[in-house]
């Protein structure tokens, strides 16, 4: 007797392509397809194609490609959570049974005002590809991690600085803005009242700012701890010089139309110590490298 059997009517599993899910991760996190192509060293067309793979296999749309940057659809939600988890556990397992692994330990510093957008998915990577590896993080300010630094106690860091030394490497450029509550009114008054804390490096380079504008200013608040600044400004009862790039939600750049002074351009610096583990320190500078690319 002989039996004929339908494969379209039987429940075959089906597999996820792992490859494609990291770019789709990738994307997801970086939001938009050039710069998951430059973390994942991989062409913008290859990432595509993967992306395109997936969605085909799954049937079903996981980006949203309407707006200027990509998004999710409700399934690509839905499948993020799930790729996190696929690729967190082949990672480790792939770390856990490779042979040539490294293991150790490695420590990262950077300041708090850089540490988004860019470290969060440095740091889930190295994690990934360096599971016996233990990275301890540093978040200070600039001055604090260079003298860390200079004597051997860290391994890479990253700075915000005027001019970096001849053992920096510049990673992007970033203008100073002056920053307030979203429609307050701090900035019109004289003297003007700053919020900084005492370490931070852009406190003296807007007082000088100030100082040379002839503008009155006083220090509203004298702290190290970088909360109660951002409640002073959230309040509106001060304003401070702060990167472009790190505008919280419930604050805004100042639009005062010349009334302040302009401030300069500071480097994004990335210094990388040659004696300390150099594999480690080197594998770990290049993907911030690629982070910033």
């Amino acid at each position: 007797m002989v039996v004929s059997l339908d494969i379209k009517d039987c429940d075959m599993p089906r597999n996820l392509d792992l490859t494609a899910l990291r770019s789709f991760l990738t994307v997801a996190d970086v939001g938009g397809v050039t710069k998951a192509a430059g973390q994942l060293h991989l062409t913008q067309s290859a990432v595509s194609m993967q992306l395109k793979r997936l969605e085909e296999s799954m049937g079903m749309e996981l980006l949203d490609r309407s707006a200027r940057q990509i998004g999710l659809t409700p399934e690509g939600e839905l499948l993020l959570s799930y790729a996190r988890r696929l690729l967190a556990l082949n990672d480790e397992a792939w770390g856990r049974l490779s042979s040539d692994s490294y293991e150790g330990s490695i420590t990262f510093g950077v300041p708090h005002d850089i540490l988004h957008p860019h470290v969060p998915n440095v740091l889930r990577r190295f994690a990934a590809e360096y599971p016996k590896v233990k990275l301890n993080l540093i978040s200070s300010f600039t001055a604090s991690l260079l003298k860390q630094f200079n004597a051997g106690e860290i391994d890479v860091i990253m700075t915000t600085e005027l001019e970096g030394s001849a053992k920096a490497e510049q990673l992007a450029q970033h203008p100073l803005v002056w920053v307030g509550a979203q429609g307050g009114r701090a900035w019109k008054q004289r003297p003007l009242r700053l919020a900084s804390a005492q370490a931070c490096a852009f406190r003296p380079i807007s007082a000088e700012a100030l100082d040379n504008a002839g503008i009155s200013w006083e220090m509203a608040v004298t702290t190290e701890n970088t909360e109660t600044v951002e409640a002073s400004l959230s309040a509106d009862l001060a304003v401070e010089a702060r990167l472009a790039t790190r505008v919280p939600m419930d604050m805004e750049e100042i639009a005062h139309d010349n009334a302040l002074p302009d401030l300069p351009v500071f480097d994004v610096n990335l210094y990388v110590c040659p004696e300390r583990q150099s594999n480690l320190a080197a594998h770990l500078a290049e993907m911030i490298r690629a982070a910033y690319r």
